[in-house]
């Protein structure tokens, strides 16, 4: 008989199991189409299940086998407390911003005159916040040291260095004139090793200084750097009177300079006068920022100028308010010639009402028919 004419086998993919059939014995049944090896990597593969079954179950003494009893024991495990430094704060400018140092043993206080390790080498700083405790995150790391406190023989090199300070402003304008340069001289800072002598200066536009430069090298014998500056910088380091005839703020305890917008003038209902809302330096007072908060928050609830209000005796147009006192005057729609003050907590603020622009036109051909 052909082969290709015998029958072939049929398969059931989805055969119901009978009465008499066995699952374990079919499973276990050695099969002809298995080799030696398979057969004896199944027995060896069921003696390593046997082996890693345990007879007993693990005891709770046992830390390694026994699981934690909540989730938040869990957490507490994987947490780990926040590392922390001890840093004291040092200036290197009777005026500048402060810089955090490690302190490591030395005990310090305001106005301790140190020795402190930079990028540039050893430089004479004087301390000026106490040891604190901050999150590690918080400071620039690595964190510089404290190398020591200032000697008698430390502070006389300072003091030198102060006077070569004198002697270089003297220089720095003989050279301006002699090389017909526009610069206004602000500030000369020497390193302490003497190696390097910083000129700050301000000007309105770029300065070619590399002949100026030359000359200066040649004086002093040393590294020349000149660093322009802007009005508020300068400022800050000659120091003067403000308009309110107290020193300036940045020339005394402002470590940095704050955005100053003139939006905070406007919260606060000062004069735009240029004049008036200028510092010395020229730009917006650094002083607008100081109680900008206070006012923001006090316009959430005591309404504004040309704001309609609900009032006791019926609606109304604020015309003047006060925002630290709470205050406003108001104009009632009943009377338009009374004008009566209430409290914020007594008024309503209500949405001001959009004309309709037919209405805004009638209005403006009236207006011009009467001009």
């Amino acid at each position: 008989m052909d082969q290709n004419n015998q029958k072939k086998p049929r398969f059931h993919r989805h055969r119901r199991p009978s009465k008499h059939h066995r699952p374990d014995a079919v499973q276990n049944a050695p099969t002809e189409n298995v080799s030696a090896t398979d057969a004896q990597t199944a027995q060896d593969n069921e003696e390593t299940k046997a082996v890693m079954i345990p007879q007993d179950p693990p005891t709770p003494e046992d830390p390694a086998d026994s699981a934690p009893q909540s989730l938040a024991e869990e957490e507490k495990e994987d947490a780990t407390p926040e590392e922390t430094l001890c840093v004291i704060g040092v200036r290197f400018r009777p005026v500048g911003k402060t810089y955090s140092f490690d302190p490591q043993d030395l005990v310090l206080s305001p106005g301790d005159a140190v020795v402190v390790e930079t990028s540039q080498g050893p430089e004479f700083a004087m301390v000026s916040t106490t040891k604190r405790t901050v999150n590690k995150s918080s400071v620039v790391l690595p964190l510089r040291k404290v190398l020591r406190l200032a000697t008698e023989k430390d502070k006389a090199k300072n003091e030198e260095n102060k006077a070569l300070e004198l002697r270089a402003k003297k220089v720095f304008w003989e050279k301006v004139e002699e090389h017909k340069l526009e610069m206004a001289l602000s500030d000369v800072e020497c390193n302490f090793e003497r190696t390097k002598l910083i000129f700050y200066f301000t000007s309105e536009g770029r300065v070619d200084f590399r002949e100026f430069v030359k000359d200066m090298a040649g004086v002093f014998k040393m590294r020349i750097e000149l660093r322009q500056i802007g009005v508020r910088d300068e400022a800050r380091q000659l120091g003067g009177l403000g308009i309110c005839g107290r020193p300036l703020c940045c020339n005394q305890f402002l470590n940095d300079f704050q955005q100053v917008s003139i939006k905070m003038a406007k919260e606060q209902n000062l004069s735009l006068n240029p004049t008036k809302i200028s510092g010395t330096c020229g730009r917006l007072m650094c002083c607008l920022r100081y109680e900008n908060d206070v006012y923001v928050e006090a316009s959430k609830t005591c309404p504004r100028a040309d704001c309609p209000v609900m009032t006791p005796q019926g609606r109304g147009v604020v015309v003047e308010s006060n925002l630290l006192c709470g205050k406003c005057k108001v104009r009632m729609d009943a009377d338009p010639e009374n004008i009566v003050p209430y409290t914020a907590d007594e008024l309503k603020i209500l949405p001001k009402q959009k004309k309709n622009p037919q209405q805004q036109k009638s209005q403006k051909a009236e207006e011009s028919t009467e001009e």
